[in-house]
């Protein structure tokens, strides 16, 4: 594999702007298609398998006007101190809200909050509930805006309107936190490089890419239902694997160029032994985001793929448009220091890098202990994990989600806010009517149940609906157990009445989802890591490398997950992070950051270690071995490990607690595993193997295809090559 890159570096570079125009063409081409492509169609979010979706399913076929799924807002009003509600005045403006949420565009259905009887005791507070047509997903802004300006309007009136819902979500988006990433990364790079055309061209191919990509999957969006997430997940992802992988080239290319060789044979040299180390870190971060599909969540898999196709254009941009760029730079690529020096002297780090790889040597045994034993403790909070949802309940208190939230916990009680949907299927019942009444009653026993509405029944009377409200909010676990238990019931009585019981709506999708993750983390992990596992072996030729690098991983996100336990579940901190309501964590969190944590863990272990085993392959010892990979790789990996956490630590500042902690857990995992891990943990682990940590089976050794990632056989080529070929002239 060397040998082809390296011959595929110099054809870049020779051809540097056929490959240049080539790029900006492809760039051009996806932003035509997005600019050209239909109008997004609606992205059905489904979970396969969970008694939540039949009951969705069942719906849309026994309700077909309901839009099970649609968007929906609950507005809630509250008079002013001293007044009722359903005093005539009062009544009046509320009327008035009421009669312009009717004419709003797409809206299918608004509830009369005194038909209703969504009155509180106290005749103080009421709600609406207004359900659009399309599901939040379609819910543009347009709409949003329109139902945001109608709470004005009543609040203008002199009453207390809040809206909660998820209508009143706005679309994931991106630009601010990808500016200060790039910002950040700009500093490191300069002073990384020391040169502005040097630090310039893994920012410039970076959105390079990351445009080819977005563009791209905006372009498909209307075909394979994308949603507005997928596009901000593939821009971070990209962001990062583009930014970290021409950095690698380029400093090898530099490094290539300190030694004296001529700019063309340098590209290829950088692109023949760094770039085969890109190509497999990037087949793991592929693998890792691919394997979502694992999890059988069509949503989540269509945001894997799009972000692993991103990955792949960042490695085909390190491959091509890098050495392309290199030859239009020159020698403006190194500082104006080394370009004014005659001699040819190695820039890369001699000085903290190689005093942290001895120390780490003269003492193994300590760093180990210390690493392990550290992570270790800041593991320890992982027992406790508890998996939800986010609810409005978990928002800003400044926001008018949780206002609305707060008035109907003030007003209904907490469980007002979750709910639960169940649906009664009839149709296989002899008396559908007293089988649904059954049903009512049985429920209305179970504990923890505040109230059941009675049976709601379609045109055919073979479905019934019934909404159970519980006396817990809707993340609580006395509310997951109240779902599990109403099931249990419906178990116990379909062959008595012969009705089948559904438990769904928002509160038992969010349970459902939360257990699937769950069950799907340990498949999703085995997957990964093996797969990279087997990976590794190719790549290091080694047994105990590449279980190294797995365990040290599971190690880092385990006191990465360890941290977000214990920062936004228990609380410690919260005021520096500015976290206001400590609670269950994201359910999606654990897998999306074995994800994005695995793939990025292994970019540093694969450039790191590659140079040790490089340099072992040429002859040298195991522990001279860890200091020429630290001389050469150490800065370069420290680089790209800032400029990802500067970037994920970014999105703390935001006041979602969700995007809080999905910064706080990417940052700190990448921070453990990049210093703690790969810095301190794997020279030390390296040192006490010793020649031992290279060792392969020898029937693995002539089985496994020789896939070249430290340059043997291209040294072998090139030393067949004339002398001077090699130096620069």
């Amino acid at each position: 594999m060397a040998t082809f890159l390296y011959k595929l570096g110099q054809f870049a570079f020779r051809r540097r702007w056929f490959v240049l125009v080539g790029w900006l063409l492809a760039l051009g081409l996806a932003g035509f298609g997005a600019a050209t492509a239909p109008t997004t169609a609606a992205s059905q979010f489904s979970i396969p398998g969970t008694e939540s979706q039949r009951a969705f399913d069942l719906l849309a076929e026994r309700f077909p006007g309901m839009s099970a799924d649609g968007a929906t807002a609950r507005v809630v009003f509250k008079a002013p101190d001293g007044a009722q509600i359903t005093q005539p005045v009062q009544k009046a403006k509320v009327e008035k809200v009421l009669a312009e949420l009717k004419t709003a565009p797409g809206v299918q259905s608004v509830t009369d909050p005194y038909q209703t009887g969504a009155v509180s005791q106290t005749q103080a507070i009421a709600y609406t509930q207004v359900t659009y047509k399309v599901n939040a997903v379609e819910f543009n802004a347009g709409q949003r805006e329109h139902l945001l300006e109608t709470v004005e309007h009543g609040r203008d009136g002199g009453l207390t309107v809040e809206v909660g819902g998820d209508a009143v979500q706005a679309k994931a988006e991106g630009g601010v936190t990808e500016a200060i990433g790039v910002g950040v990364s700009a500093v490191v790079l300069l002073l990384t490089f020391g040169s502005l055309v040097a630090a310039g061209l893994p920012l410039f191919t970076a959105l390079l890419g990351i445009g080819v990509s977005v563009a791209g999957i905006t372009a498909l969006s209307s075909t394979f239902e994308f949603n507005s997430t997928t596009p901000v997940l593939a821009t971070m992802i990209g962001l990062a694997v583009g930014i970290d992988y021409a950095l690698f080239i380029v400093s090898r290319h530099r490094s290539e160029l300190a030694a004296g060789r001529a700019p063309l044979e340098a590209v290829g040299r950088a692109v023949g032994t760094a770039g085969s180390a890109v190509v497999f870190a990037g087949l793991t971060v592929i693998i890792a985001l691919a394997g979502l599909a694992v999890i059988n969540l069509p949503l989540l898999t269509k945001m894997g793929v799009a972000a692993a196709a991103a990955v792949v254009v960042a490695v085909l941009v390190a491959l091509t448009l890098i050495p392309a760029l290199l030859g239009l730079a020159g020698d403006k690529v190194r500082s104006r220091k080394d370009r004014k020096s005659t001699v040819h002297v190695d820039e890369e780090d001699s000085g903290l890098g190689v005093r942290w790889a001895n120390l780490v040597l003269r003492r193994p045994v300590a760093v180990l202990l210390a690493g392990v034993v550290g992570l270790g403790v800041m593991a320890i909070p992982v027992a406790d994990l508890t998996l939800a949802l986010p609810d409005e309940g978990s928002q800003p208190v400044s926001t008018t989600q949780r206002k609305a939230y707060d008035l109907l916990s003030e007003g209904f009680g907490p469980g007002f806010n979750g709910t639960l949907l169940t649906v009664v299927d009839v149709s296989g019942s002899q008396a559908p009517q007293q089988a649904a009444q059954t049903v009512v009653a049985e429920i209305q026993k179970l504990k923890g149940v505040v109230a059941v509405t009675p049976p709601t029944f379609n045109q055919a009377g073979d479905t019934a609906l019934v909404t159970v409200i519980p006396a817990t909010n809707p993340s609580s676990p006395e509310t997951e157990r109240l779902v599990h238990a109403i099931r249990d019931t419906g178990s116990d009585l379909e062959a008595e009445t012969d009705a089948d019981l559904l438990v769904s709506g928002q509160t038992a999708v969010a349970i459902d989802l939360s257990e699937k993750l769950d069950e799907a983390l340990v498949p999703y992990l085995a997957l990964v890591v093996g797969l990279a596992f087997l990976l590794l072996i190719l790549v290091f030729r080694s047994i105990l490398v590449p279980l190294k690098a797995a365990l040290g991983f599971l190690l880092s996100v385990l006191a990465a997950l360890g941290a977000v336990v214990a920062v936004f579940q228990w609380g410690w901190l919260k005021d520096l992070f500015g976290l206001e309501n400590p609670g269950p964590i994201m359910s999606m969190m654990p897998i999306f950051m074995v994800g994005v944590v695995f793939g990025l863990a292994m970019d540093y272990e694969v450039f790191l270690v590659t140079r040790m085993r490089e340099a072992h392959v040429h002859g040298e010892s195991p522990e001279q071995s860890v200091i020429t990979g630290f001389q050469h790789g150490a800065r370069v990996v420290t680089a790209a490990a800032i400029i990802m956490i500067s970037v994920f630590a970014g999105f703390i500042g935001m006041d979602d607690a969700m995007v809080k902690m999905i910064g706080f857990g990417l940052a700190i995992a990448v921070f453990l595993d990049a210093f703690v891990v790969r810095m301190a943990i794997v020279p030390a682990v390296l040192a006490l193997l010793g020649k031992s940590a290279w060792w392969l089976p020898g029937w693995l050794d002539k089985a496994l295809p020789n896939v070249d990632v430290e340059g043997e056989r291209l040294n072998t080529h090139l030393a067949e090559k004339e002398p001077e070929v090699l130096l620069r002239a």
